[in-house]
This record gives structure tokens, sequence and C-alpha cells, in this order.
């Protein structure tokens, strides 16, 4: 990248804590010139892919952010197949315009990480991940110092009772982790939704609705944007996942 002239890039945004920290570091760097934010939605429902909160919330955050918002609208449970398909013909007018990179929230998922720069090299784009090997839990001190706010949305009950879904992920949140439990939930653990960064022009207001559980059937061939999609090998078994419906006020 060239310091002198910032690269074009889109930021690829779900909404939740580490995507919000990613942008605030691609934010004040020079290198990089962000065009548009890109999220996955599940064009039945519309809801954010990855934790179900409703458009109109992540419409509410990009507002905020002042920046324009791009959807990869996708079926409820894409394959790999039709998810790389749909990426690549939506990436495709943004690399015309000259758009070079895309930037992710990714921590320290290796398969994740080349997986996403091999799709991304197949349309000559280049992948930045601004929180890359970073500790996680220095990742979420600087998260709560930074004055970030964000509630848990989605919880894998493999790894989390009900009880955490619908929380704030505050200092009490991460006294209650259970061992072995990533700090930020790079596993699947959990997402969140922020609503108030540094960044935003104002808090987002919201209620707290029903608190639901779903199960998924574990596949390989699920693509990255679901939550049933998991670094781990496909078991035998439905994944269950509790999800808090977020209200918009």
């Amino acid at each position: 990248m060239n310091a002198a002239q910032p690269a074009p890039a889109i930021f690829n945004w779900s909404g939740g804590k580490d995507s919000a920290l990613a942008l605030y570091h691609t934010l004040r760097t020079t290198q990089l010139r962000i065009e548009t934010l890109f999220t996955s939605v599940n064009s039945q429902y519309q809801r954010v892919s990855m934790h179900g909160v409703r458009r109109e919330l992540l419409e509410a955050q990009t507002q905020r952010i002042g920046l324009p918002l791009t959807t990869l609208e996708l079926p409820e449970t894409p394959s790999m197949t039709e998810y790389d398909d749909l990426m690549r013909a939506a990436l495709a007018p943004w690399q015309a315009r000259g758009v070079s990179h895309a930037v992710f929230g990714d921590i320290y998922l290796e398969d994740l990480r080349r997986y996403r720069e091999e799709q991304l090299a197949k349309v000559g784009m280049q992948a930045v991940f601004p929180l890359w090997q970073r500790p996680t839990a220095d990742i979420l001190r600087e998260y709560l110092d930074l004055g970030f706010r964000a509630v848990v949305v989605c919880v894998n009950e493999k790894y989390l009772d009900a009880s955490f879904c619908g929380r704030l992920l505050d200092e009490d949140f991460l006294r209650d982790l259970p061992a072995g439990v990533d700090a930020c939930g790079e596993n699947g653990e959990y997402h969140s939704f922020v609503f108030d960064t540094p960044y935003f022009s104002s808090p987002i207001s919201f209620q707290r609705g029903d608190i639901v559980r779903r199960t998924y059937q574990p596949a390989a061939s699920t693509s990255p944007d679901s939550d049933e999609a998991a670094p781990s090998a496909p078991s035998p078994f439905d994944t269950g996942f509790w999800y808090c419906d977020l209200l918009p006020q």
C-alpha cells in the first residue's frame, strides 16, 4: 500500500465488537480509504447472516458511522459454492472501480484467513486484518477502555448457556465466562451487536426482545457467514444457538 495515496478498500462489517474495533483502527490509518461497509444479510428474514440482528439496526449502525452500506443477499443456508459465487459477483463491481483491499476483523483463525485471501485473490483483491494475532484479552481491554458498548445477541450452547444471551459485553460478562471460552468468542462462542462506539454520531437505542433457541446441522460445506459454520470438525449432532432479538426504538 502506498502511504502517500490511500488504497481504496471495502470493510467487512458484521456489527459486532471485533468488527467495530477493527474499523476504529482502519479509520485511523492513512494507508486505506474505506469506500463502503459490506455485510452479508439473510435475504429471507432481512437479518445479518452471522448473528440474526435486524436490518434496521444494521442500517442504524452504518448511518451513525457515515459510510455507505453494501449488502450481500444470501439464502438462509447457502453452500460454500453458492456463497463463493455470490461473493465474487458482489465484489466484482468494486474491483472494477479500483477497490484493491478488503478489511476483516478476524483475530487468529488461520484457516479462515487463508480462505479469505484465496477467494479475494480470484478477484484481484487483498485482505487486511488489523487485529491479527493480538491477544484477545488485550483486544477486550482496548474495547472497554475506548468506550465501546455492545450487547451479546447470540451464544453457542456448546460453550455458553442461555443466561449469557442478551447481556451487556462488560467486565461482569468477561468475569463470568467459563474456563476455555475465548474472551473475544473467536471460536464462535458468542456474537455481539455494538450500539455505541467512539465514531458513532450517537448511541443506538433498542429494546431486548425474545430469547429463542435454534438448532443447525453442522456441515463443512456451510458458508463462513453462517452461525453453524464452525472451524471445528463436522459433528453428527445438531448445534444449538440462543439468540436475543433486538428491537429498534
